[in-house]
């Protein structure tokens, strides 16, 4: 183990994951609810991915974004919840030097371009109920996409910017990350550098990817909440509202925990902690997505009844 593990300079090409639990039972409890999770959230996800594409009545740009949001929630969870369950009934618990660099860049890229993506479907959102009759001239296909493509770009190239800043530091032991994958804030207690100066670089991009999104997010629900309290009847602003409020959840659920873990002093952080806020923004946001955004949504009910062609479809 020691020369897969480590290197001739005493630099390491491995680590070991260590995960929740050594207890064999508590791991294959942990590994049967969270292969459910996981089954269960590709599933989800990749329903609203096939009704979308199958019900010309949801060629919108709303739903648009929503089956991009799916797509980056099956390759979220999938970046780290297969290794993680190997891990979970498995006593070899190793990931490779290039394995872990791997993982950290896609599940930041991933995380990053989801955050830019939230931001969108709030202007989506936002022209929809204050401009609906030129709805469709201002959110043309070719914006959409060119939107989408920004922040996947976005993605790209800050992720690659977080990824440098902490493997550049040299790690010479010991080889343990108290965390289920490689994020960022675990690798880098590993470090035998000093690593205030990463500190900072995370809370620079931090402010850059969560709070800027959030902050354009917050005003144009501003101006969305000022529009529907102008609308004359209860039930348009209800449903107005309602168009709302889906989104409003998913953003809070993958914006506050990422905030937390990204933005504090890394000698601030509890190993144990960080576990539950990984879990949280990485794989409960992924599989309570699709259930938040179809539960009171009639048109993803009505695209559902018309595929399976179970029920009426409701009004």
């Amino acid at each position: 183990m020691r020369d897969l593990l480590w290197g001739n300079h005493s630099s390491l090409t491995g680590f070991i994951l260590l995960g929740f639990s050594r207890n064999t039972e508590i791991n294959f409890l942990l590994f049967s609810v969270f292969l459910c999770l996981y089954l269960l959230t590709l599933l989800g996800n990749g329903l609203i991915i096939t009704l979308i594409r199958m019900d010309s009545r949801l060629h919108t740009p709303m739903y648009f974004f929503l089956s991009v949001l799916s797509i980056m929630d099956m390759g979220y969870v999938t970046t780290t919840v297969p290794q993680m369950l190997v891990h979970l009934v498995c006593k070899k618990k190793t990931i490779s030097y290039f394995g872990c660099v791997a993982q950290m860049y896609i599940f930041l890229m991933l995380g990053i371009t989801e955050s830019w993506l939230f931001a969108i479907m709030a202007y989506d959102r936002y022209v929809a109920i204050c401009h609906p009759l030129r709805s469709k001239v201002i959110m043309r296909p070719l914006l959409c996409g060119s939107m989408v493509g920004f922040c996947g770009v976005w993605g790209i190239s800050c992720a690659l910017i977080y990824t440098v800043s902490a493997m550049i530091l040299p790690y010479c032991g010991p080889n343990e990350i108290n965390h289920f994958f490689c994020e960022v804030p675990a690798v880098l207690k590993l470090a035998c550098a000093d690593t205030s100066l990463n500190d900072q670089v995370d809370f620079i991009l931090g402010f850059i990817l969560l709070l800027v999104p959030l902050s354009l997010i917050i005003i144009v629900y501003i101006n969305i909440f000022a529009a529907i309290l102008r609308i004359r009847s209860a039930q348009g602003r209800l449903k107005a509202f309602s168009t709302c409020a889906s989104h409003i959840t998913v953003v809070t659920m993958f914006s506050i925990p990422c905030m937390v873990m990204y933005m504090r002093p890394g000698s601030e952080s509890s190993p144990e902690e960080d576990k539950k806020l990984a879990l949280f923004y990485n794989v409960i946001s992924a599989f309570l997505n699709p259930i938040i955004y179809s539960l009171r949504n009639k048109d993803v009910k009505r695209a559902f009844l018309k595929v399976t062609g179970w029920g009426k479809a409701p009004e």
